[in-house]
């Protein structure tokens, strides 16, 4: 049964974007929530909206966040060219970012508000000054889950479908994006029309049902900014991979994101756990026909491009590409040959082709070419 959907529009602020002619508006949903420990309650779900005047509506793509990085961080990243999502609105896209629910400016569980539900260590070293002896924890169960992803972004996509009078969208996923973005165009088919993923976390056994239980050793976890570089220098493998001032971009984006976390130490970013993924493995791979770009990049080691690699030959459409990123990590979209990748989306949600090519294997920025 298709859940009632109640959308509330917002305008919180039109802002000019770094890309040129780009005007950002940032919209609000408000929808009934199935997480777990929100369920039945209504959240708000943030939505960023980069547009320019000559936008096709016809063209409208949803860009959905990985595991830790809320969208505007991951995709409107405010530094020079490095807007994933204002190059696709200067290509005539109506473009649009959420916040799943426990990310960024949408609403986040009581329980993530509760220093106490974080590990010992993490109190100690984050909030040793908020903590009592006898600090309370709840690790029975997970806060949100890719059940409760799906519902959001079926959310946001009806919003987008509505305001654009369109049927369907095109999606653009980055890490955990990948399993959301698949198990949501299973769930609601038709519409979506292209799908493109930039290193999609795959397992080709993992679960396709919905587990009797999701335990999770913690409800959430947090991030401190050294922690956060750490992760990305053991990705570096190019000497000029990454331009090294976006990083602090990155991290002073990522707190503004979170009131409530920049105040935890010297400022933290905060996740909900999900625990495992379910719902899309190898068996569900060879029956998924959109057509479908994926990337990863040469030096990624969070989804290894063997993983990658193995979706690609595991997906039933007849219409695909595996793009080879050089000098290129997990954080592709954030590193120098960010403009290869960009293009290569818009070739795809254009024409369903990159170079030509509409199916198969190719390598783009490497250092020999």
């Amino acid at each position: 049964m298709q859940r009632v959907l109640f959308i509330l529009f917002i305008s919180l602020i039109s802002s000019y974007s770094l890309v040129a002619n780009a005007a950002t508006q940032d919209h609000f949903i408000r929808t009934p929530s199935i997480a777990p420990t929100l369920k039945g309650q209504t959240v708000q779900l943030y939505l960023r909206e980069v547009k320019l005047d000559n936008t096709q509506p016809e063209r409208a793509v949803l860009f959905i966040h990985g595991g830790g990085t809320p969208a505007d961080v991951s995709f409107d990243t405010p530094y020079k060219d490095y807007s994933w999502m204002g190059y696709l609105a200067q290509q005539g896209f109506a473009v649009y970012g959420l916040d799943l629910t426990g990310y960024g400016r949408s609403t986040r569980p009581a329980e993530m508000n509760n220093p106490c539900n974080l590990s010992a260590t993490e109190q100690q070293q984050f909030i040793p000054a908020l903590i009592k002896i006898n600090c309370a924890k709840n690790h029975a169960r997970s806060l949100t889950s890719i059940e409760s992803d799906w519902a959001d972004m079926d959310a946001a996509v009806n919003f987008i479908r509505a305001q654009q009078h369109i049927k369907s969208i095109a999606l653009v996923g980055w890490s955990q994006g990948g399993p959301r973005s698949f198990g949501y165009i299973q769930r609601y088919p038709g519409k979506i029309t292209k799908l493109i993923l930039l290193a999609p976390a795959y397992r080709r056994d993992a679960a396709l049902k919905k587990p009797l239980t999701t335990p999770v050793k913690q409800l959430f976890w947090v991030q401190n900014h050294s922690d956060f570089i750490s992760g990305w220098d053991r990705q570096i493998g190019c000497p000029d991979q990454v331009d090294a001032p976006i990083r602090a971009v990155i991290w002073r984006e990522m707190l503004a994101s979170d009131e409530l976390g920049k105040t935890w130490g010297s400022g933290v970013r905060r996740a909900p756990e999900q625990g495992q993924n379910w719902g899309f493995n190898q068996t569900s791979a060879a029956k998924f026909t959109l057509p479908t770009l994926l990337i990863t990049g040469e030096f990624d080691k969070q989804v290894l491009p063997q993983r990658v690699r193995e979706l690609y030959e595991d997906l039933g459409s007849s219409k695909k590409v595996l793009l080879k990123l050089g000098c290129s990590s997990h954080r592709a979209n954030w590193e120098t040959n960010h403009l290869l990748l960009f293009k290569a989306s818009a070739d795809w949600l254009k024409a369903t082709n990159i170079e030509g090519t509409a199916r198969g294997i190719i390598s783009l920025g490497y250092s020999a070419q």
